[in-house]
């Protein structure tokens, strides 16, 4: 599967539909992450809250190549974005391995593909770094094989 995550208030065009299962739009209108672990414990895979993000887990964990259109924030995610990836975080197990030499949560679902993150909006020379290292963290923590981060001015250079 295809997944297109992206905090902008975009339209998607059919031409970009055509490249991706499913596309999540992170509004900013779910309930952040309450740490509870029961989607690592309790109901593996599955977050307690009762919204439209209750099933993020699978979705992210089953999502072969991965897409997230962000705006920078301080060298980071956009809060909408990050409270998304926040509540997958039963994507993978409680328990440990190592992957690239470093101990690392096993992943529930296995391996993925492709990881890119496309990043608009302002961004200094000191947050890029910031960028690219943390990409290949996610990358390396989620179980992808390759990663990609590419910076723009405007959401019009991406779609």
């Amino acid at each position: 599967m295809n997944l297109l995550i992206y905090d902008r208030d975009i339209t998607i065009s059919d031409s970009i539909k055509e490249k991706y299962d499913r596309e999540i739009h992170a509004d900013g209108r779910y309930a952040p992450c309450q740490g509870c672990f029961k989607c690592w414990t309790k109901n593996p895979a599955t977050c307690v809250m009762t919204d439209s993000l209750q099933e993020i887990c699978r979705i992210l964990g089953q999502a072969d190549d991965l897409v997230i259109v962000t705006e920078n924030w301080y060298g980071s995610y956009s809060a909408s974005v990050k409270n998304l990836l926040d509540r997958s975080i039963g994507s993978s197990t409680p328990m440990s391995t190592y992957r690239g030499k470093q101990m690392h949560h096993t992943l529930r679902y296995g391996k993925h593909n492709s990881f890119k993150v496309y990043v608009t909006g302002d961004v200094s020379d000191g947050e890029k770094e910031t960028w690219k290292l943390m990409v290949k963290r996610n990358a390396i923590n989620w179980g992808y094989s390759s990663y990609e981060v590419s910076f723009a001015d405007h959401m019009e250079e991406i779609c």
